[in-house]
């Protein structure tokens, strides 16, 4: 085992086999079933640019955040396992670990993306899922997109995988009424890989721009 395996608990590294059958049963359960009675009975999800999803598997999902939600939501709405990136501190507790490793997570070291998380992505594309992501980072508030760490990019140039943008609206409010809440997702055209970094950074962000109605804030962070 690698010293960097150690420090993320022996969670980093993700053999094609890790995600079976039975992963992706649960996943599905999970999302497609018990999230989404509350996504269209609570809020009334409306989603848009399924076309826009690639038939392969050579992409990565990268989404605006606003809320816990966004993870499963994104998984509900997608016609495949969706893969995510999840700070190694949460595969500490004992219950969190179970919960993340049967939903197809692996843990990452949030100030260095090392060689583990590439080759995990790249087993990821031997399977028939794919790569989850928010470049933001962490959940912010509506109305601008900023402080996007462009990790995101780097993995899709190394993996060569194109870029999925999804757009969410509306998770952030918490409702519990039924039909109270409002939840759009609009999916828009992948972008292709490239060497320049900091261009499909800037891509990524117009198009969340377009599909949010969020302004997008160039203040790029490594």
């Amino acid at each position: 085992m690698s010293k960097e395996t150690k420090k993320t608990g022996g969670f980093s590294l993700r053999e094609p086999e890790f995600y079976n059958i039975w992963r992706r049963i649960f996943l599905y359960l999970v999302t497609h079933i018990f999230y989404m009675i509350r996504f269209k009975f609570v809020y009334r999800l409306e989603v848009y640019g399924r076309e826009n999803i690639p038939d392969n598997n050579d992409f990565i999902i990268a989404a605006n955040h606003l809320s816990t939600l966004d993870p499963p939501l994104i998984c509900a709405v997608m016609n495949r396992g969706v893969a995510y990136m999840a700070k190694k501190e949460l595969f500490e507790n004992v219950f969190l670990r179970w919960w993340l490793n049967w939903l197809g997570a692996f843990a990452v070291d949030r100030e260095k993306l090392g060689v583990s998380t590439i080759k995990t992505v790249k087993n990821i594309k031997e399977t028939g899922w794919v790569l989850g992501i928010f470049p933001q980072g962490t959940r912010q508030e509506p109305g601008e997109i900023s402080h996007i760490t462009k990790g995101f990019a780097s993995l899709a140039k190394s993996t060569k995988c194109a870029i999925l943008p999804v757009g969410i609206t509306g998770t952030q409010e918490v409702k519990r009424i039924p039909f109270t809440g409002k939840i759009i997702v609009k999916i828009g055209k992948a972008i292709p890989y490239s060497d320049n970094v900091e261009d499909m950074v800037n891509k990524w962000g117009q198009s969340i721009q377009n599909l949010t109605g969020f302004k997008y804030i160039q203040n790029v962070h490594a």
